[in-house]
């Protein structure tokens, strides 16, 4: 990977401000974003990345190669965090399974737009309806983290009917929101989101800066948790993303032979939310430690997939 753009990433103002939040923490400051503010922010981020996911959407034409990879991205988003939440259950509380498992079914924005550098700086075409395949799979894996906390409870499966679960996770105000805003995306006309584009796109990257330092700041001060638990943490935040990255590419030449797409599939697959999870989460599973699955996305899944992932993946699809 071209050192420049990893260089860029890494000094990123909103990744530096979760490493300013931690570091205050460390130095015992009385900095903090006061509860109802960091709520707030949490909804936002929640509504701009739906709505602005239900834009390219309705920007799409819907093709077969188009479905497929949409129907492939939701399935993604459905299976990874059954199968690792199981593998988490092991170690962690069930809500610290969830809040994980939903972490890794979902994707990281940034991983993905720097994964769209990478392709354009390689000159390698790529189809714009991943960007909505990127939207779709946000809320997948969260209805299923809330789905499973629901089924097990300190580390007992509760008798609790299925259908008041199910419900309880659709309607739950996180995941009603960023589905809901993907719907009214998708509804609204060119005309109609230009009158709220200021509020959808140019304050994002500044509230998102806000809520990583606000995210820094809980991380940091149960930092030792995710320490205690570090060598299982740490490989799991490697080898999982690998995995699901290396299959994703691989699966994916079976509807589609764009290498930019199945490269992107990759990186969907091999990336962690830290950003519409976490701030699901927050309001969801207030129990889950967010020292445990923003340092693991963030800190580790993330500079991994910028840096050995990428032309990990790209390999594969060249190979097969």
């Amino acid at each position: 990977m071209d050192l420049h753009l990893l260089i860029d990433n890494l000094t990123n103002p909103a990744l530096l401000f979760f490493f300013l939040g931690i570091l205050a923490v460390q130095l015992k400051s009385d900095l903090e974003i006061p509860p109802s503010s960091s709520k707030f922010i949490s909804l936002y981020l929640l509504f701009s990345i739906g709505f602005k996911g239900g834009l390219e959407l309705s920007h799409s034409n819907l093709d077969m190669e188009i479905l497929w990879s949409l129907l492939f991205g939701i399935l993604l988003a459905l299976l990874v965090p059954v199968y690792t939440f199981f593998i988490l259950k092991r170690k962690f509380s069930s809500e610290n399974a969830g809040a994980i498992a939903a972490a890794y079914g979902s994707v990281s924005a940034v991983t993905f737009v720097t994964a769209v550098s990478y392709l354009e700086m390689a000159q390698i075409e790529f189809g714009g309806h991943m960007v909505a395949v990127m939207a779709l799979m946000e809320a997948p894996s969260i209805i299923i983290a809330v789905l499973l906390m629901s089924l097990y409870r300190n580390g007992n499966q509760e008798k609790t009917k299925l259908g008041t679960i199910l419900h309880h996770s659709l309607t739950n105000g996180s995941v009603l929101l960023i589905i809901g805003s993907l719907v009214i995306g998708f509804l609204a006309n060119d005309e109609q989101a230009r009158g709220i584009e200021p509020f959808t796109t140019d304050i994002f990257k500044g509230f998102l800066a806000v809520f990583l330092l606000d995210m820094g700041i809980t991380s940091g001060k149960k930092l030792s948790d995710f320490l205690n638990k570090g060598w299982f943490a740490l490989l799991f935040a490697i080898f999982i993303p690998l995995l699901n990255g290396s299959l994703a590419a691989i699966v994916s030449a079976s509807f589609t032979e764009s290498t930019g797409n199945r490269f992107l599939f990759a990186l969907l697959a091999g990336s962690a939310s830290y950003i519409a999870v976490p701030a699901a989460m927050k309001l969801v599973a207030p129990k889950a430690n967010p020292s445990l699955y923003i340092p693991m996305a963030l800190a580790i899944t993330f500079p991994f997939n910028i840096t050995l992932g990428m032309p990990i993946y790209l390999f594969i699809i060249q190979t097969f």
